[in-house]
């Protein structure tokens, strides 16, 4: 499955890079520390909120459209306690100040481990800034819309290629 999602990535960002040839797109690696939250049902008792601290990896490639927006498409593997999945994003990304961006958008998440109802969509909204040319850091909250998908707050550094 993640041959499938890698696939769906570099087609998913084909028009960016064909439309990027002449904004050169930039590609990169990212990874950090994610906390993720679960909110866990115990029948008649209630639910209860309880959290898990994994690592994601992942590549993204980005595509200006002016000097102050540009589009994202990440595509990263998270790892949280038993729980592995893939998640996309694709962000629209906006320099607020210089070297401090604001990114939000949708992403799709497929788990890797759920026997049914894999994919789940959610909204991640995120924050970077630019150390320098090539590197980044970046914190990131992704909201879980569909039943039983995670809410998570990702921490993390990013370096273009």
């Amino acid at each position: 499955m993640f041959k499938y999602f890698l696939m769906l990535f570099f087609i998913g960002s084909s028009p960016f890079v064909i439309q990027a040839q002449d904004s050169m797109a930039s590609f990169g690696i990212k990874g950090g520390l994610n906390i993720t939250f679960f909110n866990v049902d115990q029948q008649n008792l209630g639910s209860y909120q309880t959290s898990e601290t994994g690592f994601y990896a992942g590549v993204f490639v980005e595509t200006p459209i002016d000097g102050f927006l540009a589009i994202q498409l990440d595509a990263l593997y998270i790892s949280v306690g038993d729980f592995n999945f893939m998640n996309v994003p694709l962000y629209a990304k906006y320099e607020v100040a210089h070297n401090l961006h604001l990114m939000a958008g949708p992403s799709f998440n497929y788990f890797f481990d759920f026997f049914t109802n894999k994919v789940k969509i959610g909204v991640d909204l995120s924050s970077s800034y630019t150390i320098t040319k090539s590197l980044d850091v970046h914190i990131k909250y992704a909201l879980g819309i569909d039943e039983l998908a995670p809410n998570g707050l990702f921490f993390g550094m990013g370096l273009k290629l």
